[in-house]
């Protein structure tokens, strides 16, 4: 799960789309059939080498350090020089063999035996091997000198006899040059999946972190040609603020049906762009081949398909979240100030004061003014694409600013001078500050939307936009902030969440790395995702999942906003497309035909 700068559809090589609940129109369930269907009826054509194809995007990476990132515009970017040992279908969400070309597991689950391929070179030709492998886990994602961004999905907790959390770790060794074995502490039910976390090449990255140098390399101003990967592409040219030109990898391991190499194109050019109208402009001009369609363009959008060459699609809500948090970080910094005002503090720590906060979000005008009717509100912490996963019964904070009101009157909260603004019962004016990121105009209209209503609560609020990395910064380095309003991508199985929602990890944004949880509910968040994570059963997974959405919904950590419907137009001159569920393409399959 990283943190997301665009609503606009993140492409790499896989695009992310799952089944959809009953809380959505009946047509929904029309969409998802036709997806489904195309997925069915879908077999690659044999395509040709050469051309291009351009996105415009107003995300840019914040490093170049794929294992240290934590925000999607870095992960986009870098998922095209990266890959695991598996991967999953933009056809069918199955789990495929990648960097491994078959695997073995034990009865019980617990030891696992990858075979890897023999054919698959770095971007420097050095082969790849085990060591690679090896060296990842025990020596990135294991390293306790720096805090690798997909670590908390390795780390396997459990109680111990005094009721308090310690973790485990699975045990990775290469036993040949070809075949490594994971032996795990305790079953582990998305584990193929996981295994598609990306493998770093050990000729390379030893160096620096034998010299406690890892956390400098591979920076942003890293010259790109020295990023080596196994992936599809490498990185030709990265101009900041301005464009990311992906070149084809000559030695790619993979071939189509005729033995062909892939990929076939020769490039993938991201454009950055300061907004997302600047995106549109250069999809209406010619320049970019897709788009990442918002509500407020599909019906202008949907005549012009013959006219301008594209096709428009829809596909169902997104598994990306957009919400408001507020922060409860209780911990200061290295000279002792608190990281959060004390009196602030106490406000947002009151359950009550953040249930009021979410009866003021008007999801409606956000749906009807901002995505155009083509949105849906979100109450859950699971989007209902995650089909089954998703609990549609969590308790609901429907807009009603009267509801708020009497939640605020309740705690004593009132506007005593009669300037409009509510003081708490010491007389302390509730004010403070809320934030977004800049360049997102769809964000930054939904944030507008929570200001008024929460002003109009009595409540003093002061909105202010801001650079994406500083916004990241404040949520993972300084600790600075009040109020925010940010997004996180999501996934399939709910466990892709475990960063964001245990207690001791990085990314529980409202106050992360806790030694022990400093609430009941979060004690309970906590080990409802850990017994989900070991419990086989799917049945079962699903119902400890659900249990851990009523609870987040109940105490309100993130007050969520509207899911975005997943809108794309594609230009019509690329073959082996298909809308499906999960994505449009396999990058390394798409081609061009007006070639």
């Amino acid at each position: 799960m990283r943190l997301r700068s665009t609503v606009a559809v993140a492409l790499s090589i896989l695009l992310i789309l799952s089944a959809c609940s009953t809380d959505e129109p009946a047509a929904t369930g029309d969409i998802v059939a036709e997806l489904r269907s195309n997925a069915e009826e879908f077999s690659y054509e044999i395509g040709t080498h050469g051309g291009a194809l351009t996105l415009a995007t107003i995300s840019e990476p914040l490093t170049l350090n794929l294992a240290l990132s934590n925000d999607a515009g870095s992960s986009n970017v870098l998922g095209y020089l990266f890959e695991g040992l598996t991967e999953t279908s933009w056809l069918d969400d199955e789990i495929e063999p990648a960097l491994a070309e078959s695997w073995e597991r034990s009865d019980d689950g617990l030891r696992w035996v990858f075979n890897l391929r023999e054919d698959v070179l770095w971007h420097d030709g050095t082969p790849f091997t085990a060591h690679d492998v090896d060296f990842t886990f025990n020596q990135i994602v294991y390293n306790d000198d720096f805090n690798a961004s997909s670590r908390a999905t390795f780390e396997f907790r459990y109680l111990n006899d005094d009721e308090e959390w310690e973790v485990s770790n699975m045990t990775v060794a290469a036993l040949d040059d070809h075949t490594v074995e994971f032996v795990l502490p305790q079953p582990f039910a998305p584990f193929l999946r996981s295994m598609g976390t990306a493998i770093y090449p050990k000729h390379i990255l030893e160096g620096p972190i034998t010299a406690g140098a890892f956390t400098e390399f591979w920076n942003i101003d890293t010259d790109p040609s020295e990023i080596i990967g196994t992936g599809p592409f490498t990185i030709g040219e990265y101009t900041p603020g301005e464009r990311v030109v992906f070149e084809r990898n000559p030695d790619y391991w993979k071939t189509d049906a005729d033995g062909q190499q892939l990929p076939y194109l020769d490039q993938v050019v991201h454009i950055v762009v300061p907004d997302l109208e600047s995106e549109l402009a250069l999809f209406r001009e010619g320049t970019s081949d897709f788009h990442g369609v918002l509500g407020e363009e599909y019906a202008a959008l949907e005549p012009l398909q013959t006219e301008e060459n594209f096709a428009l699609h829809r596909r169902g809500p997104g598994f990306g979240t957009t919400f408001l948090t507020f922060n409860q970080n209780r911990g200061s910094n290295d000279t002792g100030e608190p990281f959060v005002d004390p009196t602030k503090l106490y406000w947002f720590r009151n359950v009550n004061f953040r249930q009021a906060v979410a009866h003021t979000l008007d999801k409606a005008a956000m749906i009807d003014g901002v995505q155009h009717g083509l949105g849906y509100p979100q109450w859950s912490s699971v989007s209902p694409a995650a089909g089954d996963f998703h609990n549609p019964e969590v308790p609901r904070y429907p807009y009603d600013i009267d509801r708020a009101n009497d939640l605020l009157d309740d705690l004593g909260w009132v506007d005593t001078d009669g300037d409009g603004i509510r003081e708490d019962e010491l007389g302390n004016p509730i004010s403070f500050t809320l934030v977004t990121n800049e360049g997102n105009t769809v964000r930054q209209a939904v944030t507008e939307i929570i200001r008024d209503g929460m002003v109009a609560a009595g409540l003093d609020v002061t909105y202010e936009v801001i650079d994406f990395g500083d916004l990241v910064s404040q949520l993972t380095t300084t600790y600075d902030w009040d109020a925010m309003v940010i997004g996180f991508t999501g996934g399939p199985d709910p466990y892709s969440g475990i960063g964001l929602w245990h207690s001791s990890e990085s990314l529980h944004l409202w106050y992360p790395f806790q030694d022990h949880p400093v609430t009941h509910w979060e004690a309970q968040i906590d080990r409802l995702y850990i017994e989900a994570s070991t419990e086989l059963d799917h049945d079962k997974r699903v119902q400890l999942y659900r249990e851990a959405q009523a609870t987040a919904a109940e105490h309100v950590p993130l007050i969520y906003t509207t899911l975005s419907e997943r809108l794309g137009a594609v230009r019509n001159v690329f073959g082996n497309v298909t809308p499906t569920l999960y994505g449009y393409w396999d990058i390394r399959y798409l081609y061009r035909t007006d070639l």
